[in-house]
This record gives structure tokens, sequence and C-alpha cells, in this order.
């Protein structure tokens, strides 16, 4: 196959007006619903239409270039994609993200549809770009850059990836009951839930539970020295693992609370909620595993790579 004829697979996103007009079933009922909470509908207005132009401009490369599809996301859990296709995300950060964990080292392109709005750290190219980068991809004339995805594969089968950051623990505001081992070290537990990070990741929510606990142990008095939290490259070959908010008790411990995680020692779970208990990556809630009482789950660096094209 010729470089040319290799398909682009575009994945797109609704707008937050495409999400409110889904859920109030009409613009006038969603307008109604914005201004009465005192909010500016015209911002959502403007985020629509910026993201129709760019649409617009990334149809007209593809169209120019051959064979390409559209697809949402919300359709990505079931969407099978080839090995030579080239993948665009249209959309925020967490947009390439998503799309990346379904990927098996297909080179993804990251398009920023609203430069002004979005800073577009995963997003280095403009819907303008695309023609150009496409046939640079193509001729693999183009740099990518590796990302270190983590994976969690429970004991029936089910496998879920994540890009950023997987969560182990409850789907609603109640205690995560579990057991954790990692190498030699095994304790049971009872926590707000287990944040399992990439290099990626490691300048998100993991940065913010780091922070979080410095930030508490100064302010009661603990030394904590010149402490400056250091993310990780996305390609390290390492995850890293944060115990949110664990309480100790009879029955419950506090010492395996953070730590790395390697292909050769992987963190080991097992699930004591009897219901509830989930397992979700890279902030997508509606995609989740089940993670209830007696279940396992071995969390690990992903034999994949992602390939982000930079």
């Amino acid at each position: 196959m010729s470089a040319e004829a290799r398909k682009v697979v575009v994945v797109t996103r609704r707008t937050r007006l495409e999400d409110l007009i889904a859920r109030h079933h009409t613009l006038a009922q969603a307008k109604f619903y914005i201004e009465h909470l005192g909010a500016d509908f015209s911002d959502y207005l403007a985020e629509n239409a910026a993201y129709a132009r760019s649409m617009e401009l990334t149809v007209r490369a593809l169209e120019d270039w051959g064979r390409y599809q559209l697809v949402d996301r919300s359709y990505l859990p079931n969407f099978i994609f080839a090995s030579d296709d080239i993948v665009v995300a249209l959309g925020q950060d967490g947009l390439v993200a998503n799309s990346m964990k379904y990927l098996d080292g297909q080179p993804l392109i990251g398009l920023n549809p609203e430069p002004s709005r979005w800073d577009g750290i995963l997003l280095p190219f403009e819907p303008r770009e695309l023609g150009a980068v496409l046939a640079d991809v193509a001729h693999g004339r183009r740099p990518t850059k590796a990302v270190t995805m983590a994976e969690a594969r429970l004991s029936d089968g089910q496998v879920l990836r994540a890009v950023n950051d997987l969560f182990i623990g409850p789907r609603t505001h109640a205690s995560a009951l579990y057991e954790i081992e990692l190498g030699k070290r095994r304790e049971s537990q009872s926590s707000s839930g287990i944040i399992i990070s990439t290099g990626l990741g490691s300048t998100a929510w993991l940065k913010s539970v780091v922070t979080g606990a410095f930030g508490v142990a100064r302010a009661i008095g603990e030394r904590t020295g010149n402490f400056q939290y250091q993310p990780q490259p996305w390609d390290s070959p390492e995850l890293t693992f944060a115990v949110r908010e664990p309480f100790p008790s009879r029955v419950s411990k506090t010492e395996l609370v953070f730590g790395h995680v390697s292909p050769g020692q992987p963190l080991r779970l097992r699930s004591r909620m009897p219901e509830n208990g989930v397992i979700f990556s890279d902030g997508i809630e509606a995609d989740y595993l089940r993670f209830t009482a007696g279940m396992e789950a071995t969390v690990s660096v992903a034999a994949r790579q992602g390939c982000l094209v930079v």
C-alpha cells in the first residue's frame, strides 16, 4: 500500500453546546438553562463555532488526502483500528489521551481546534497544518514521541489501559476496601482510592495528590525540607502509585501508600468492596471495569506504547 493510500481516522468530540442541546433538546432550552445559572451563553456559542470551523478545515484536508473516517469518541471502546491507520484527534488534550489508549503503535496527531482557548500540551498542530503533517507522517519524515501506558488486568481477563492514570476505588463517595501487594510488602487498606500514574500523567492528578500531602505535612509542623515535585518523562519505564486518604485502624494499615511499579514488579490488588468498586482510566468514569469483592487486579506497564506525532 502506498503512503498516500493509508486511511486517516479522525476522532471527534461533542462540544459543550452540543452536550447541552442533547440534554435539553433545543438550543432555546439550553440557552435558558445556562443563563438561568448566571453563566455566559455566548461563550458556548463561540466555542461551538470555533470547533465547527476547525472541523471544516480538517475535512477539507482529508478530502484532498483520500481515505478517511470520522469517529466520535464515544465509539472508541468498540472501534477497530487498522495497523496502518493514521489517527487524528481534534479536540482537547483529554481526547488525545482517550484515543491513544485504544491504539497499538499507530501514529496519533493532535489538532488544537482553538489555540486561544486550549493550551494543548498534546495538541502541537492546527487544522490548517493537517495536510502537510499527514504527508510527513505517511512518508516517515515527522518525529514521534513514545508515551508509556499503564494497564490493569483483572482475574477474569478484562483489561483497561491508561495514558495518564488509572483510578481504583469506590464509584461513590465511600471507603475503598482492598488488599494491596507490591513485591514482598502486603497489607489491607481502607482509603478513598488509589491513583496509578504514567510519566505523562505525573504532571496532573498525581501531582495534586503529592502536593496536597506535603502541604498538609507542612501545615501541621512536619519538616518537609526543600521538596520540589518532579514529574517523570513521558516514556518512563515505570508507573507511580499513591493511595488517597489512607485510614489507619485495627484492620487497615497505612505503610504501603506510595511507590513505583515496573514490569518486573507489578502492583496487585484484591477487592474487599461488596459493591461500587471500579477501575477507570484518564478521568473517563463511564468507561470502567467493575472491581468488587473477590476480584483481583494486576497493574503494570503496558506492553503497548503510544506514538504521538510532534
